[in-house]
């Protein structure tokens, strides 16, 4: 998904998020530092949220059930692969990809896996933590077997950090 298009979405998604929070167009507008007349403009679909609406946006409302079953994955790790470009976001506990994913290879102690909403590859290790993120295919390939061929990880549990280390 390009940016233009995330923009597109988030921007059509705006009112159903802000009815599901319970909140008056003044308060929503406010929330996300714009005017009334901006975020109605948005909300009748005669002009698209800026990128900087949509990144607020998706940070405020993270936890948003429509705005999470829309993207297929939290809002802010999207914008985050969108914003980079490359997948260089930072390792962090997801919930396994159980909802949204699909396994495409494994590799050792690693596995890609493709978001069945946006189509965005991930790479996660055995314990559940993302190690790359991005929308190209091949480069998400070629991740992995820069990780399989790396060595073995090992985890802190305590801290949630990590490494890999050669055997």
């Amino acid at each position: 998904m390009e940016k233009e298009e995330f923009i597109n979405l988030i921007s059509e998604k705006m009112k159903l998020v802000r009815t599901e929070q319970g909140f008056s167009q003044d308060k929503m507008s406010e929330i996300l530092g714009i005017s009334k007349k901006t975020l109605v403009q948005i909300e009748k679909r005669r002009t698209e949220a800026n990128w900087t609406t949509v990144v607020a946006f998706c940070a405020l409302f993270n936890h948003s059930e429509l705005l999470i079953s829309s993207i297929g994955d939290n809002p802010v790790d999207f914008v985050q692969l969108i914003a980079s470009k490359n997948g260089g976001t930072p390792k962090e506990k997801t919930m396994g990809g159980k909802i949204w994913w699909k396994e495409i290879e494994y590799r050792e102690d690693f596995r890609l896996q493709q978001n069945l909403i946006s189509n965005h590859y991930r790479i996660l290790d055995q314990y559940d933590y993302r190690w790359h993120s991005s929308f190209n295919k091949e480069e998400s390939l070629s991740r992995l077997n820069e990780l399989q061929e790396a060595g073995t990880i090992e985890i802190d549990r305590g801290t949630g950090m990590g490494g890999i280390y050669e055997e």
